[in-house]
C-alpha cells in the first residue's frame, strides 16, 4: 500500500495497529483519510479479515463514504464488512439475537412520528387529553430516562436522577408495554437492548467482543453514555480500539454527548497512543487563525493549532448592520458578487444558528431567482406519500406494526374511520393483542357486519401479498397496484396530487437502485436502512443552489464561501444561561466550514413577533481579536465599545411604524424617505419601506406591502404617500 500521500503525523496513525490509539483530528486535518487508509492498511498487512473489522459512525452518509474509500484502497469490495452507524450495528447484531431478550427478529423501528402516534395512544388510555401534554418533552424524558438504565419494571424502584411524577413513571411504563405488545423499538432502544443484550446474556458479548479485533469509532467527541458503554462492551476482549475526534467540534451535548468520553479517553484505555492530527487541507491560513483565535478561548480542550501549507487567502470580512433586513439584503448581494466571480452556487452556504433564522435569506434569495436549499426543511423521505409507502411494506413485514396499520388502513379511503380505529384498538388492548391480530384471530363481533368485512378484507389483503417472491421495488408497485393507491392519486385533478405522484415514482427509482446495489437483502433489511435515516440522510441533494442550513447541520461539510449569520448575544451563544463552551466549538465549527472565503454579520436589532429586540455583539466577534477586515458602519454599537442607547431609541420610534395605524398625508415625492417610514401605494396597498439605495434619477425604495410582498420603487415616480 502506498502511503505516500500521507504527512508524518497521518502516516504514524495508520502503521500504529496495536493496541488502543486516539486521533485527535483537527477540522479538515484528513480524518476520513486516515481512517479508511488505517482499515485498509490492515487487511493488506493481514492482520485481521474483512469479518474482524468494526467500523463505527454517526450518519449513514459517512458510513458508506467509508465504505467506498476502503473498497478503493484495496480495489475490492468489502459489503461483508460490519462498517455502519452505532444504530444500524446494533440493529445488525439485534436482527440476530432480540429472541433472547423476548422480542421477536422482524421488529419494527419506530421514527419520532410513530413516537408521538405511541404517546397519544398510552394518554388516551390514560384519559388524558393529548392536547394538554407537551408530548415532546415527554419523549425527551423517556429518551433520557431509557439512557440512564430504566426500563418498564424498574422505573418506579431506582433513583435516574430525573424529576419524576406519578404521571411520567405510568406514562413511561405504558409506552414501553406498547412497544413491546408491537414488537417494536424506537431509536434510543437500538443501543439500550444491544447493551441490555450484552448484560443479560455474557456469551454473546464474548461473541462478539471476540470476533472484532479492530475497533473503529469515527466523531468520538459526540458518543453519549450509552455509545461508550456499547463501545465498551465490544472491546472488552482485546484493546485494539482506534477512535478519531475533536474535543472542539464537540456541539451535540444538548443531545447526550459527553465531552468527558474523549478527554478521559487515556485513562479508559491504559498505554493508549495520542496523535495530534494538525495541519488542515481545507482553508485558507486567514480562516484557520481565526478558528484558532476563538478556540484557545475554551478551557475543556487538548491543545493544538490548525495551520496550513496554504497560506494565501483574503482575510475573513465582519460586518454589523442595522437589522435584521438589512443581513440578508447584506448577505444576498455578497452571493450576487460571489456568482459574478464564478464561484457555483453549490459553493456557497448561508449559517445560521436556529432555523428561524432562514426565512429572510430564503425570501430573498427566492424573489432573486437564485436557486437555494434549506437543509432540513421538509424531507423526501417525510413526505406523506412517501410515509404511507413505507407504513404498508412496515405492516406486510411486522403484522403487529399498530403505528403503520392507523397510517394506512383508511388510505385510500376504505370507510374504515376513526370510530372503528378506536374501538378496534380498545377491544385488542383488552385481549393484550395487537390490532391485526385482533382482526385475525376473533370474529369481530363488537363491529357491525359490514365493518367486519371490511376490516377482515383488510387483513386478507395485506397477507396476499407475495414478500418472499417479489423485491423490495416489485413488491411497492404490486402493493400500490392492489390497494388502489396508484389509482386514486391518478383519478386526482390537484396539483398537489400530481406532485404525490411524481414523488412516488422517484421513491419507487430509489427502491430498484437499492435493489441494484443490494441484490442479496429482503424486505426486512430494507425496512432497516430506511428506519435508520437521519435528518441528513433524508435531505435532498438533487436540489441545487445556495445552502441554508444550521451549523449543526454543517457539521461535516465544507464550502468554498460561507456566510456564517447572527454574531450576537442570545442569538450565538443562544443564552447567558448555556454553555458557552459548547456554543464557543459551533462558532469555531462554522468558521471551518469555509475553504477560501468566509464573511461573518451580526445586526443591532432584530424582529420577533411584533416587536424589534435590540441585539449586542457576540463576545465571539471580540475572541477574534480583529483577524478580519470589519466593514461595520456603525461600530458604536458593537460589543467591545458602550452601547448607544440613544440609536437604539430612534430605531425603536421608527420600528414602531410598523405597527402604528396612522391617517395618510399628502406627500410631493420631493421628500427623503427613511427606513421604517409606512407608505401607501395606489395599486399596492400600505407597506414599509426596507431599505433605500440612492439612485441619480430617483432613490430606490424596497418596501414590504402588506399585500403583495417586496417591491422596488423609484421614489420620484411611484404614486407613494406616506403614512404618519
Amino acid at each position: 500500500m502506498n502511503l505516500d500521500n500521507l504527512n508524518d503525523r497521518q502516516r504514524e496513525a495508520v502503521i500504529n495497529t496495536e493496541g488502543p490509539m486516539l486521533i485527535l483530528a483537527g477540522a479538515g486535518s484528513g480524518k476520513t483519510k486516515v481512517l479508511t487508509t488505517k482499515i485498509a492498511y490492515c487487511l493488506e498487512k493481514n492482520l485481521c479479515s474483512k469479518y474482524e473489522i468494526l467500523a463505527i459512525t454517526f450518519t449513514n452518509k459517512a458510513a458508506k463514504e467509508m465504505k467506498q474509500r476502503v473498497e478503493k484502497a484495496l480495489d475490492e469490495t468489502v459489503d461483508s464488512m460490519w462498517i455502519g452507524t452505532f444504530h444500524s450495528i446494533c440493529s445488525r447484531i439485534l436482527r440476530m439475537e432480540i429472541d433472547k431478550i423476548g422480542f421477536e427478529k422482524n421488529f419494527t423501528v419506530y421514527d419520532r412520528a410513530d413516537q408521538t402516534s405511541l404517546i397519544k395512544e398510552c394518554l388516551k388510555d390514560m384519559g388524558v387529553d393529548s392536547k394538554n401534554i407537551e408530548i415532546k418533552n415527554e419523549l425527551n424524558t423517556i429518551s433520557r430516562l431509557k439512557n440512564a438504565g430504566a426500563t418498564e419494571k424498574n422505573v418506579d424502584k431506582e433513583d435516574f436522577e430525573i424529576s419524576l411524577s406519578p404521571f411520567t413513571i405510568e406514562l413511561f411504563q405504558k409506552y414501553e408495554h406498547k412497544l413491546k405488545r408491537y414488537n417494536s423499538l424506537d431509536f434510543d432502544d437500538l443501543i439500550v437492548k444491544t447493551n441490555l443484550l450484552f448484560d443479560e446474556n455474557p456469551d454473546i458479548k464474548e461473541k462478539y467482543s471476540s470476533r472484532f479485533k479492530y475497533v473503529f469509532v469515527d466523531e468520538y467527541q459526540d458518543t453519549n453514555d450509552t455509545q461508550y458503554k456499547l463501545i465498551k462492551n465490544l472491546v472488552y476482549k482485546n484493546d485494539n480500539i482506534c477512535c478519531v475526534g475533536d474535543s472542539d467540534q464537540s456541539i451535540y451535548g444538548w443531545r447526550g454527548a459527553n465531552i468527558q468520553n474523549i478527554q478521559n479517553f487515556e485513562n479508559d484505555f491504559k498505554n493508549a497512543k495520542v496523535i495530534l492530527l494538525e495541519q488542515n487541507y481545507r482553508s485558507t491560513q486567514p480562516i484557520l487563525d481565526l478558528a484558532n483565535t476563538v478556540i484557545k478561548n475554551n478551557s475543556l480542550r487538548k491543545d493544538k493549532n490548525l495551520w496550513t501549507a496554504n497560506n494565501e487567502g483574503d482575510l475573513p470580512i465582519y460586518k454589523r448592520m442595522y437589522s435584521d433586513i438589512d443581513e440578508a439584503e447584506q448577505v444576498v448581494q455578497w452571493i450576487e458578487q460571489e456568482r459574478y466571480r464564478e464561484t457555483p452556487y453549490e459553493e456557497m452556504a448561508i449559517l445560521y444558528r436556529t432555523n428561524a433564522q432562514s426565512r429572510l435569506f430564503e425570501e430573498r434569495l427566492n424573489r432573486l431567482g437564485i436557486p437555494n436549499r434549506v437543509v432540513g426543511g421538509l424531507k423526501f423521505y417525510d413526505r406523506k406519500e412517501i410515509k404511507d409507502c413505507v407504513s404498508y411494506l412496515r405492516i406486510v413485514e411486522n403484522i403487529n406494526d399498530n403505528m403503520a396499520l392507523n397510517r394506512i388502513i383508511n388510505e385510500p379511503k376504505r370507510g374504515i374511520g376513526k370510530t372503528t380505529m378506536d374501538k378496534l384498538l380498545e377491544y385488542s388492548q383488552s385481549r393484550n393483542m395487537s390490532m391485526m391480530q385482533y382482526i385475525k384471530d376473533t370474529e369481530l363481533s363488537e363491529f357491525s357486519k359490514a365493518t367486519a368485512t371490511k376490516l377482515k378484507d383488510f387483513y386478507y389483503l395485506i397477507k396476499s401479498f407475495p414478500k418472499n417472491e417479489l423485491d423490495v421495488a416489485e413488491l411497492m408497485v404490486h402493493i400500490l397496484d392492489k390497494t388502489g393507491y396508484r389509482e386514486n392519486l391518478e383519478k386526482a385533478k390537484s396539483r398537489e396530487d400530481k406532485t404525490r405522484l411524481e414523488n412516488i415514482d422517484e421513491y419507487i427509482s430509489s427502491l430498484y437502485e437499492f435493489v441494484q446495489e443490494n441484490p442479496d437483502k429482503n424486505l426486512r433489511e430494507y425496512l432497516e436502512t430506511s428506519s435508520l435515516m437521519t435528518d441528513l440522510d433524508k435531505t435532498d441533494d438533487n436540489t441545487k443552489g445556495v445552502s441554508m442550513m444550521t451549523i449543526h447541520a454543517a457539521k461535516g461539510l465544507e464550502f468554498d464561501v460561507v456566510y456564517f449569520t447572527g454574531l450576537e448575544e442570545g442569538t450565538i451563544p443562544s443564552r447567558i444561561d448555556e454553555d458557552v463552551e459548547e456554543e464557543r466549538r459551533l462558532c469555531y465549527v462554522a468558521i471551518t466550514r469555509a475553504r477560501k472565503k468566509l464573511y461573518i454579520t451580526s445586526v443591532q436589532s432584530r424582529r420577533k413577533f411584533n416587536e424589534f429586540q435590540t441585539k449586542v455583539e457576540s463576545r465571539f466577534i471580540e475572541e477574534m481579536e480583529n483577524k478580519y477586515k470589519d466593514e461595520s458602519q456603525n461600530k458604536e454599537m458593537s460589543f467591545r465599545e458602550s452601547f448607544n442607547t440613544k440609536i437604539v431609541d430612534d430605531y425603536r420610534a421608527e420600528a414602531s411604524a410598523f405597527i402604528a395605524k396612522k391617517k395618510p398625508v399628502a406627500n410631493t415625492n420631493n421628500e427623503k424617505y427613511k427606513a421604517g417610514d409606512k407608505v401607501k401605494h395606489k395599486k399596492f396597498g400600505e407597506g414599509v419601506i426596507v431599505g433605500i439605495l440612492e439612485k441619480d434619477n430617483g432613490d430606490e425604495l424596497t418596501i414590504n406591502f402588506d399585500k403583495v410582498g417586496l417591491k422596488k420603487l423609484n421614489a420620484s415616480l411611484a404614486p407613494l404617500t406616506k403614512v404618519e
